[in-house]
């Protein structure tokens, strides 16, 4: 059944992700690997947006990417194209994190930047849409 804390939680992680893209992009410029390390946070809130509508989440990152790929990417509630983004970003992320003179080009980061946001128009449809229909 769908609460309106799941819709408060849903819609919490929706803006968050929003406020992580716009940062990503702000720092684009200056700090590109801090501009990809938010981006996959954004990405990450996303994809938690969609769980929280069924109370699901996971203490790993791995099970939060898991559960989507299976659960909205392979069902094809969303379009498989997003697997990449959500891969590379995760990747960029933890190399960016964990290793000494990573380097990432402005222009692919610029690249998962659009997809991310497209990304996140999708799932606002979808949660909108998912909302209305179980309160009609």
């Amino acid at each position: 059944m769908l609460t309106d804390d799941k819709i408060s939680i849903a819609n919490y992680r929706l803006e968050r992700a929003n406020e992580l893209l716009n940062l990503a992009d702000k720092l684009i410029q200056d700090d590109i690997l801090t501009s990809a390390n938010r981006l996959y946070y954004a990405v990450f809130n996303i994809m938690r947006s969609v769980l929280a509508l069924n109370c699901i989440d996971f203490k790993k990152h791995s099970g939060v990417i898991a559960y989507f790929r299976e659960n909205y990417l392979k069902a094809n509630i969303f379009d498989k194209k997003y697997s990449n983004l959500i891969g590379k970003t995760e990747y960029i992320r933890n190399k960016s994190d964990y290793e000494d003179f990573f380097v990432i080009k402005k222009s692919e980061v610029t690249i998962y930047l659009t997809e991310a946001k497209e990304f996140h128009k999708e799932v606002s449809k979808y949660i909108e849409k998912y909302i209305a229909e179980l309160k009609s």
